[in-house]
């Protein structure tokens, strides 16, 4: 059974490398990305192929392009198999990447952030239902495959994955990436997509954005001070969107810039150049963060 031949390509090369690279007949599929837990990984095969993941069937664009992911903690490996139209079928075992994630304490947190009074549960929960209702999984489009850019600019205060201590209250892993930035200071799309969901003033979130990416792939910008964006408008990567606040559970102005792949949190920072082992990106130093 032939092997998947995976394109070791880095977000940095960009779409247009990926079309370019010359493959044998046979590979059947590219995959860009590597393969860790909290990544996206872009594929590309035939648009009439039948792919699955672990069993689930994934969506595939009219180009061919299709995402999958895995969660903070995935376990070792994960099976891939792509049907081509002329009945072949292969399968690649793929493993699985395990990160280390940081510990990060949290202090000056309103009490009602860490623990909330009974009567904003019924809210909490009404909000949860819109959230996973504004979050498609079938939008059939693959900007999702492009290269993308930073919605904001400033140090990073926070990293996907990273254990939370509120007011000493051990808390849920933080699923975002964090961005420091004056309040008022602009939010742009990070990649082109449709406006899903536009709410000034959520408990946790704030003003919050969820720009859709296709095929399950979700933006989601929290903590804005002004939105500039509505439910169903189409954006372009660069457009602007709204700007940087500390509305809901913030203890300073920034912007958390979360992203999912239908309902799986991953590392936004992977869709971007230059990683290293601290979660840093060129021109963007990590503050405030303790290694686990």
């Amino acid at each position: 059974m032939t092997r998947f031949r995976r394109a070791a390509l880095a977000w940095a090369v960009g779409l247009g490398a990926l079309l370019s690279c010359a493959l044998p007949a046979s590979a059947a599929i590219t995959l860009k990305g590597d393969v860790e837990q909290g990544a996206i990984v872009v594929g590309k095969t035939s648009p009439a192929a039948h792919v699955t993941l672990d069993g689930r069937k994934i969506m595939v664009s009219s180009k061919g392009y299709f995402a999958i992911a895995f969660d903070r903690d995935h376990g070792p490996s994960a099976v891939l198999t792509v049907k081509t139209p002329d009945g072949k079928s292969e399968t690649e075992h793929l493993k699985v990447a395990r990160r280390h994630w940081q510990i990060q304490s949290i202090t000056g947190v309103a009490p009602k952030y860490v623990t909330p009074p009974p009567e904003d549960l019924i809210r909490i929960k009404r909000e949860r239902e819109l959230k996973k209702a504004s979050r498609p999984c079938d939008t059939d489009a693959d900007w999702f495959a492009e290269k993308f850019i930073w919605p904001a600019s400033g140090p990073i205060s926070g990293i996907f994955g990273s254990q939370r201590i509120f007011n000493g209250e051990p808390r849920n892993p933080h699923f975002g990436v964090d961005i420091a930035a004056p309040e008022g200071a602009p939010i742009v799309a990070p990649a082109d997509g449709i406006i899903r969901l536009a709410e000034p003033d959520m408990f946790y979130e704030g003003g919050l954005v969820f720009i859709d990416h296709g095929q399950g792939v979700f933006s989601q910008m929290l903590h804005m001070s002004q939105i500039y964006v509505k439910t169903g408008q189409r954006v372009h990567q660069g457009d602007p969107i709204g700007k940087v606040g500390m509305k809901g559970r913030a203890t300073g102005p920034h912007l958390h810039w979360g992203m999912l792949w239908c309902g799986v949190r991953v590392d936004a920072s992977l869709m971007i150049p230059g990683i290293d082992a601290d979660g840093a990106r060129p021109g963007m130093k990590v503050v405030s963060v303790k290694p686990n």
